[in-house]
């Protein structure tokens, strides 16, 4: 029986409907974001500043009589503004007469090693995007030198840092140009400097799926070698350049996520607490489990520093939900982090116009729910943050 002439053939209209897509979104962008025009942080209110700091607001005001350090903006109601880069300079100024290393710069120091933070759960909507993008800006407007690697096809880390993977990096610039088995290049070509001081990114795009094809040929003809070390040998390159690595795992456990596992120093899954999202990861730490014995059993040391489980999308109120929680506390216990990710209109918000809840106007929303959907994110990089200090043995 012939198909109705009417019929339209599948693939034409996927691929219009993707250019149609790609180019709307790039008109979006360029509205919002002129082509001579950087997508830059925005300023800091002096608490804002003081609180990422760790000090008061008044000794802040005090260094800016005193002139010591940047200058803050002051606004027409004589309100003290700072940029991020003013942060960064209060930071290493202050750091100069702290009482103990650390306490302004919390980075690595001799004999601690680089930790790499692998955010992954195959299921979509999980809020692995999100925790990534805000676990590598807050670490890096706390202190920390972070690079940021979007690992994930869709690409959804990179546009939300500035860049559309369709038209920015028609040519490239992935981490795929740095894995990839033919002529790879030096991880330095694909990182980019980010609006953010202290953070860079190597952004993801559609390419990084040739790893996913190339992968298995390679095997087949011998020359893959140990391909689950080709993010962790790349990432040997700029060692001594950050103090944490966060990556954006694929929604899938492909040849990418293990070649990102075995790189990572801490595992970072995000969980939805729903009965389904739950059954889900079920499978989902079932093949890993599975592929990391694949991994040993090729000489790799597949131990981690930690691995923790990470509640998103919480809404504290549904009693479905919170039942999935104890759930998931009783049999995991300290695995599951004390802090969750609330859900809040703030952060899809922000979204809309590819801003973090960092870079958002606090004034575009209801001050009590951008307040909540704050400090609940900050609840949570801050102990991350804290897991990777006790790493390095301190407190």
């Amino acid at each position: 029986m012939s198909r109705p002439t009417s019929m339209e053939d599948l693939n034409a209209v996927i691929r219009r409907h993707s250019e149609t897509l790609a180019a709307q979104l790039h008109a979006q962008r360029e509205s919002l974001f002129p082509p001579d025009a950087t997508k830059s942080m925005r300023k800091f209110s002096s608490g804002e500043a003081a609180g990422l700091l760790g000090v008061n607001d008044s000794y802040l005001r005090k260094l800016h009589l005193d002139g010591k350090g940047p200058s803050p903006e002051l606004t027409a109601g004589n309100r003290r503004m700072y940029s991020a880069e003013d942060v960064a300079a209060l930071r290493v100024l202050l750091e100069k007469t702290a009482r103990k290393p650390g306490d302004y710069l919390p980075g690595r120091r001799d004999g601690d090693h680089l930790q790499v933070i692998g955010v992954m759960n195959f299921k979509g909507g999980s809020g692995k995007t999100t925790t990534s993008a805000h676990l590598a800006q807050r670490l890096a407007l706390k202190g920390h030198r972070v690079l940021a690697i979007d690992l994930d096809p869709q690409a959804s880390l990179t546009a939300l840092h500035g860049v559309q993977p369709e038209f920015d990096l028609a040519d490239g610039g992935t981490l795929y140009d740095a894995i990839r088995y033919k002529d790879p290049l030096s991880v330095r070509r694909v990182i980019r400097k980010t609006y953010i001081p202290n953070l860079d990114l190597i952004p993801g795009n559609l390419e990084l799926m040739e790893f996913e094809h190339d992968t298995p040929r390679a095997l087949a003809q011998g020359a893959a070698g140990l391909f689950f070390f080709r993010v962790r040998d790349v990432l040997s390159e700029v060692d001594p350049e950050y103090d944490v690595v966060v990556i954006d795992c694929p929604p899938q456990l492909g040849f990418l996520t293990m070649s990102a596992l075995s790189a990572s120093t801490g595992v970072l899954v995000t969980i939805h607490p729903e009965m389904l999202d739950v059954m889900s990861m079920s499978q989902f730490l079932r093949m890993t489990a599975e592929l990391m014995d694949v991994i040993a059993d090729s000489g790799a040391d597949m131990s981690h520093d930690w691995m923790r489980y990470l509640l998103t999308r919480y809404e504290p109120t549904d009693a479905p939900q919170n039942r999935v929680v104890a759930f998931l506390r009783t049999m995991y216990g300290e695995k599951v982090l004390n802090a969750p990710m609330l859900k809040s209109t703030a952060i899809s918000d922000a979204g809309l116009t590819k801003q973090t809840l960092y870079e958002v106007e606090r004034g575009a929303f209801v001050r009590s729910t951008y307040d909540r959907a704050l400090e609940s994110m900050n609840a949570v990089t801050d102990e991350i943050a804290e897991l990777i200090q006790r790493t390095w043995g301190r407190q």
